[in-house]
């Protein structure tokens, strides 16, 4: 077993997964994307996670190094690997599946709450993420958004956005952030009018959150 990690900002790096994959003993490759360096080939990996940035799926031509992401999830996919998708990864899958990624009507920053489907209550995987009644506090930082591709399952939706997560065969694509540690959010919204807010939300909601995403992370990976 081996996981390849693809970074499209080195600002956005995996947290709480490298965490998971060095607790399990677990072998991982971490790419650089957005600096140039090559992706390897797929074959000796089990799983591929393509982590967030703050460019858009329709910047490619900005962001050359899109494309080169975009045609690595389409080869894991089409090889049947495990492919999580966060943030901007989740909506480059969305893109590679033929689904509409654009600009939304309103941005997501901070915590904020999600409901699961039913497909998503019961999905084995993305249940471990979730509340089992109601809605479940996420970390947030988007302004773009997805259609559901054909052929995937809605998992999640949000107040202002329907689509919030999907599953695709064996792979799952989240809007939202699981893979945040309490420094990496306080590193993300330093600057930002609403940082103390934002702590004292992480005191009180994140404890659940890194349970959860490591349940999460459990039944992926392994």
């Amino acid at each position: 077993m081996k996981v390849l990690i693809i970074k499209n900002v080195v600002s956005e790096g995996p947290g709480t997964i490298l965490d998971f994959l060095k607790n399990n003993n677990i072998s991982f490759r971490v790419v650089e994307a957005s600096l140039g360096e090559p992706i390897p080939s797929l074959n000796t990996f089990s799983s591929i996670v393509i982590m967030g940035g703050p460019m858009a799926v329709y910047e490619m031509e900005q962001y050359p190094f899109l494309k080169d992401v975009a045609s690595t999830i389409e080869k894991a996919l089409k090889m049947n690997k495990k492919v999580l998708g966060i943030c901007l990864g989740a909506q480059l899958i969305a893109y590679v599946l033929g689904a509409k990624v654009y600009r939304g009507h309103k941005e997501e920053i901070g915590w904020l709450p999600i409901e699961p489907t039913i497909n998503g209550v019961r999905d084995k995987i993305f249940g471990q993420l979730i509340e089992p009644i109601g809605y479940t506090m996420v970390l947030q930082w988007h302004g773009d958004t997805f259609d559901i591709p054909s052929g995937a399952v809605k998992l999640a939706s949000s107040k202002n956005y329907p689509n919030q997560a999907f599953k695709y065969n064996n792979s799952y694509a989240l809007q939202f952030h699981i893979e945040v540690t309490p420094d990496i959010i306080k590193e993300w919204f330093q600057d930002r009018e609403d940082l103390q807010e934002i702590l004292k939300n992480t005191e009180k909601f994140y404890p659940r959150y890194r349970l959860r995403a490591d349940l999460f992370y459990e039944t992926f990976f392994t």
